[in-house]
């Protein structure tokens, strides 16, 4: 099995990436046209709850597992390598099943906490039969992860790439054709199609972890699995490597749990508040589903470009900041936010004001969605200048830092997310608007908190790039005054899908030629081009 170096790995990880957001979008498309609005909610409430259950039975382990392998790898102890596998499989085996009895017994509870005693919408029974049926990809998902993480910690990055991609197409496959046959041809109820969906991912899950384990035994001797341990690893006992996976993974363990809790608050909150402020509880369910599932897969085109672009930029910061070359951490700093900026601001902007055509590709012409999609869309830029930075904070090991802002973040959501609900309509504004309002708020509001602490610390002000940013965003703001224009000769209120896909390609080209040139103009493109050319030619 071929071993990746670092640019191979960088780019077959982020082609995996991009592979599995394309296949995880374009499913949507058959998949909403077939379950309808109701159905779409109903899936919304299953993988709502079963993602915070995931993080919970994960744990940040696999991330932990991929960098104690490798160390000891590289250390030549397969012995302690191998051992801290199987204390890891262990350990997610365990949090996977307690993570689905508890899902299993409390799916009713848990049902009747996101819909209360609101009438209308889909049913307490309904919602957990889905979230039971969910539960069964817990038994299976914790493994097939720590097992990635494994071959990662070897860096064979391709066979865990592949094993991603393997998984979200058989369980694209078994959603669209179990929901087919559930609905169009023995015509069944939604809930049943919907149970057939989510238990797409324990198939898909299964598929993906046979794939691992076939190559893990076809390149055993690579694994060095059956190496004698020496007297050193012999002096490593289990509780020392045990040790050693926890203080990896609990960092990431709060992060992800951090994460889910914003969803856990939008689902606790937005149904009640928005029926008890007068909305039908079915266009309560449908803000809800639009904001914790639908609007995010869509946003995850931009900030999945942003990710695959920036992420290799972050060892180089570390490594800088290994050597203590403040200098060269903060130029690389600037580099990374510009070409962040550079990718993100415009094909946000051009979600916000593309946003109807776009909706109705995808799922169908639906006003609430679309209005609550038009706002959240800009959370595409306010989200990955938050992932960089976040991410930042931990490649400057600022562990602390970054938990602080996040709780704090957490703790504004949680506060402000009904009271924004409620008084926005004061200033003319829909309350289905409030919870989307409240996360770009404490986004912002985390942006520049940790904006402040990298100045104080480390002296970073991005003044270097402060001009280009005013040129990117300026490029962006003309790039969408000249697409309004363009509304007067063709409009994108069009309702079907067909004509959607026309008037999205024609506005997604004239505007993709009008800021590209502005950028060449500026003299911001060609500094990014070279910037690429460079590292290629240092790698």
């Amino acid at each position: 099995m071929k071993k990746s170096n670092f640019l191979n790995g960088a780019i077959i990880a982020t082609l995996g990436i991009i592979i599995c957001k394309v296949i995880g979008l374009v499913y949507v498309i058959p998949f909403y046209a077939m379950i309808g609005t109701a159905g779409s909610t109903l899936y919304s409430y299953a993988y709502s709850i079963y993602a915070i259950f995931l993080n919970l039975s994960t744990s940040g382990i696999p991330v932990a597992i991929s960098k104690i392998v490798s160390e000891y790898n590289t250390l030549k102890q397969y012995n302690v390598k191998e051992r801290a596998f199987k204390i890891g499989s262990s350990i997610l085996i365990g949090l996977g099943v307690i993570s689905f009895i508890v899902m299993m017994i409390f799916a009713p509870d848990i049902a009747y906490m996101l819909k209360g005693n609101v009438e209308g919408g889909n049913s307490i029974e309904s919602i957990a039969t889905v979230i039971r049926v969910v539960s069964s990809a817990l038994l299976i998902v914790p493994i097939f992860s720590v097992t990635k993480g494994y071959l990662q910690g070897h860096k064979m990055i391709a066979a865990s790439s592949f094993a991603n991609v393997l998984e979200q197409l058989i369980r694209v496959i078994v959603l669209l054709g179990g929901s087919y046959l559930a609905i169009k041809v023995f015509n069944l109820s939604t809930t049943t199609a919907i149970s057939i969906a989510v238990f797409a991912a324990t198939v898909g899950a299964i598929f993906g972890y046979g794939y691992l384990v076939f190559k893990i035994k076809k390149n055993k001797k690579e694994f060095n699995k059956d190496a004698k341990p020496t007297k050193e690893e012999l002096s490593i006992s289990n509780k020392d490597i045990l040790k050693k996976i926890l203080i990896y993974a609990i960092p990431f363990v709060i992060i992800d749990l951090i994460n889910s809790a914003y969803v856990v608050v939008d689902s606790l909150t937005i149904i009640k508040t928005l029926t008890g402020l007068g909305m039908t509880a079915e266009n309560a369910e449908i803000v809800l589903s639009s904001i914790a599932t639908w609007a995010t897969k869509l946003d995850m085109i931009v900030i999945s470009v942003a990710i695959g672009f920036v992420t290799s930029l972050i060892p180089h910061i570390t490594s800088s900041y290994v050597k203590k070359d403040m200098d060269s951490v903060r130029s690389k700093v600037n580099q990374a936010f510009e070409m962040l900026l550079l990718i993100v601001v415009p094909l946000t902007f051009g979600l916000v004001f593309l946003a109807s055509p776009i909706w109705t590709i995808f799922y169908s012409h639906n006003l609430l969605s679309i209005s609550v999609f038009r706002l959240y869309a800009f959370q595409a830029l306010t989200y990955s200048v938050h992932w960089l930075l976040i991410n930042l904070l931990q490649a400057l090991n600022k562990s602390k830092v970054t938990l602080v802002v996040l709780l704090t973040g957490l703790i504004l959501k949680a506060v402000l997310n009904v009271p924004m609900m409620k008084y926005l309509p004061l200033i003319g504004i829909s309350s289905s608007q409030g919870a989307t309002i409240t996360t770009l708020l404490v986004q912002v509001i985390s942006i520049l908190i940790i904006l402040i602490y990298l100045y104080k610390k480390f002296k970073i002000n991005f003044k270097g790039v402060r001009r280009s940013i005013i040129k990117i965003f300026l490029s962006g703001l003309i790039m969408v005054g000249v697409l309004y224009i363009l509304t007067n000769f063709i409009s994108i209120g069009t309702t079907t899908k067909l004509s959607s896909v026309i008037v999205v390609g024609i506005y997604a080209l004239v505007g993709g030629i009008i800021y590209l040139g502005l950028t060449y103009k500026f003299g911001i493109l060609d500094k990014f081009i070279k910037i690429l050319l460079n590292r290629r030619k240092d790698k």
